[in-house]
């Protein structure tokens, strides 16, 4: 029997950018921003960052731990952080930024507990691990104006995320990129033409256009989750097109004027790989048309997802 939603809260510096990492996760039900560890009730945002009410910027998320258990929050929770730091997280300075993980039961506390033991033995960091794990307590949600805020304001929230430090930091120290020359020995010539140097394959002659298995694709070079079978559509262009991402926080899009042309590419954060374009003449409710290169993916068979470490994804297709 499927366990029921549970509760988890983590604090990671600016709230508004610890939502949108857990927030298109499969089996995750809701990511509210929120105050919570201090000593005063319903605290304003005005309040908590004077750093006198003892709170700090925090999320708290519904999951279904079936689906997205609660081992994987805490991997994608220090993904998202530098745990190192006492005194805030990157350009973000005070108390009220600084980083925890609040356990709601005692399962989660042991879980916590090993997870920041394993991190501090991993030698990823030659500082010690300063997170600290504490009892959940009265958590109050913050301003409307700050739920969702990468969704309603993704200019601001993105050019905010890169320019206070944490965009950099993760890419420097959770998502290692690969040298140009492991590249090209892991990678067909096409696969490195496409994501490397902006490349286009032929199209209606590539593997994953006609594709009609049920599966999601993963960035050819960082595996990150990109796209799922369920939005996948026959376009008539001869690329796999598909109505929208499994993560859109993973997709980054940039003016293209070469060739003459006015188009928006579509490259994948983590690898910074060249994927394909965005159009505006989809069928979906958005009407987003990503016309991707096969090259730049690698299709996992629903049947396989389990094997391959990508169970979680499982729901999308029961």
């Amino acid at each position: 029997m499927a366990k029921q939603n549970e509760i988890a809260t983590f604090a990671g510096g600016c709230f508004w950018c610890m939502v949108s990492p857990f927030d298109e996760q499969p089996g995750i039900q809701e990511v509210i921003s929120g105050y919570t560890g201090g000593h005063t009730e319903n605290p304003t945002y005005e309040e908590v960052c004077s750093d006198a009410t003892g709170h700090v910027e925090a999320v708290q998320i519904t999951f279904d731990p079936s689906v997205f258990p609660y081992k994987k929050l805490l991997d994608l929770f220090w993904q998202q952080i530098d745990p190192t730091d006492p005194g805030g997280q990157f350009g973000d300075r005070g108390s009220s930024y600084k980083t925890a993980i609040f356990y709601h039961n005692e399962e989660q506390r042991q879980q916590a507990e090993a997870s920041k033991q394993a991190l501090a033995e991993s030698g990823r960091f030659y500082k010690p691990i300063v997170t600290e794990i504490l009892p959940a307590a009265p958590f109050y949600k913050a301003e409307e104006s700050h739920q969702d805020y990468y969704k309603k304001n993704p200019f601001h929230y993105n050019a905010y995320r890169e320019g206070s430090g944490r965009a950099q930091f993760i890419r420097e120290n959770w998502k290692k990129q690969k040298t140009d020359d492991e590249l090209k020995k892991e990678l067909t010539p096409l696969q490195y033409e496409v994501t490397r140097k902006n490349g286009t394959e032929p199209p209606f002659q590539n593997e994953y256009w006609d594709n009609k298995e049920e599966g999601i694709y993963v960035d050819i070079i960082s595996g990150e989750p990109l796209f799922s079978s369920n939005d996948q559509y026959d376009a008539g262009c001869g690329w796999p097109s598909f109505t929208k991402p499994i993560q859109r926080w993973e997709l980054k899009e940039n003016l293209d004027t070469s060739f003459g042309m006015r188009r928006i590419e579509v490259r994948s954060k983590t690898a910074d790989a060249h994927l394909g374009h965005v159009f505006d003449d989809g069928p979906g409710p958005d009407h987003a048309r990503y016309c991707i290169n096969s090259a730049a993916l690698r299709f996992i068979p629903k049947d396989k997802l389990r094997e391959e470490g990508y169970e979680e994804y499982l729901s999308l297709f029961s």
